[in-house]
């Protein structure tokens, strides 16, 4: 049985499409008959304070569905104060350094990216060591950061964030790309570097769809996942139309814009934006069951950024409602996921939702389960996973 480790971030218990995805791809290959290792930090996100089983500990070693996970130290924090954002982010990768630096290791490696450091400083080690670097990036830094505005062009930070950036693509055996964007990114600067394209598929194991379209209610158009930033969702709730329309926005999840939102909501006179908190990954499926369409916004349209939403509800049945440009508006034109508005023009997403409330509910169940028929063989983990190890990726 080969050895692989992966270099994550984040990992379950805690919350997201990050960890959910490096979960995945650990479960798939476990499945697929290697030996997984995952080195990540103390349990924290997304609230940036340990969780109650890892606090008091420098490192934790446990098994999760037959995947070994060494958790390692991390000051946590989520806090805006760019100086303790810095020490939280070094923290962690000053473990990960001399981890990798004196444990033996397997000879291939997942390095996932970004965080842009930690991808930096894995590939440094592992580039030394001699070790097969199969470098997963979901997501195009610094690139990305300028593009939400938390670079400047130039400016130091910048710089050294291309370094590392370039350093780790040339270092990398190979590279895999969540999205087209990014393999032609990487293109662009290694022409020969190998680059493999690796969906953020989920794997729900459903034999037939399970949702629920009820009739004489409201249709349920939700949102599930991080309240940051780059999400906007909060700007989402302020100008969203839903007077007179049979719509309602059902809000799931935490973050940076939590106490805003729930602010907003109390204020308004009419009810339709209904808010539950955070809910783990099998509670939420459960309750999303008699919901009808999953809206997936963006504040900005960055390059190379596919939402995993996109995959992860459509999978289930969800039509999408999709408000974020970029790649993720051609995979739902081409596949046929539902509807999409320009990103950033709430004019336009309120156009299409008075479309959506004109649709009675029996359009609704045919349109999921079109939607359920099309993913199961479209957006397959197995087929995408077997046909990466065929290639010898992995």
């Amino acid at each position: 049985m080969e050895e692989i480790l992966i270099i994550s971030n984040y990992y379950p218990p805690e919350k997201g499409a990050a960890a959910n995805r490096i979960e995945q791809l650990a479960l798939k290959l476990h499945q697929n008959n290697y030996r997984v290792t995952v080195v990540c930090p103390l349990g924290n996100y997304p609230k940036g304070t340990l969780f109650p089983e890892y606090k008091g500990k420098f490192s934790v070693t446990e098994k999760r569905d037959g995947i070994l996970v060494k958790r390692l130290w991390i000051y946590p924090s989520v806090s805006k104060n760019l100086f303790v954002r810095i020490l939280s982010v070094l923290s962690f990768s000053s473990c990960l350094f001399f981890y990798l630096l004196f444990k033996k290791t397997p000879q291939k490696v997942v390095v996932q990216s970004p965080p842009l450091l930690l991808s930096f400083l894995s590939v440094l080690v592992l580039s030394w060591k001699n070790k097969k670097i199969i470098l997963n990036v979901s997501d195009l830094w610094p690139l990305a950061a300028i593009e939400l505005e938390a670079l400047k062009i130039g400016s130091f930070s910048h710089k050294c964030s291309l370094f590392m950036e370039q350093f780790i693509y040339k270092k990398s055996t190979l590279v895999l790309g969540q999205s087209e964007e990014i393999i032609a990114h990487v293109g662009s600067l290694f022409q020969n570097k190998k680059c493999y394209l690796y969906r953020n598929f989920p794997d729900h194991n459903l034999g037939k769809m399970e949702l629920e379209t009820k009739e004489n209610e409201p249709i349920k158009l939700f949102y599930a996942g991080l309240l940051g930033v780059a999400q906007g969702v909060l700007e989402l709730c302020q100008k969203i139309d839903l007077k007179g329309l049979n719509v309602e926005l059902h809000l799931f999840g935490d973050g940076a814009e939590k106490n805003q939102i729930e602010a907003f909501i109390s204020s308004q006179n009419e009810r339709k934006i209904i808010f539950h908190g955070m809910l783990d990954r099998k509670m939420l499926h459960e309750k999303l069951q008699t919901l009808d369409i999953a809206i997936v916004p963006l504040k900005t349209r960055i390059y190379g950024s596919v939402p995993s939403k996109i995959f992860e509800y459509s999978a289930l049945g969800f039509p999408i409602l999709y408000f974020g440009g970029g790649e993720g508006e051609t995979i739902v034109k081409e596949n046929h996921l539902g509807w999409v508005a320009q990103v950033e023009n709430y004019t336009d997403l309120n156009r299409q939702l008075r479309l959506i409330s004109s649709l009675k509910k029996q359009e609704l169940d045919l349109i999921k389960r079109k939607i359920f028929e099309t993913t199961t063989v479209t957006f397959n983990l197995d087929h995408q996973i077997q046909n990466l190890i065929s290639q010898g990726v992995f």
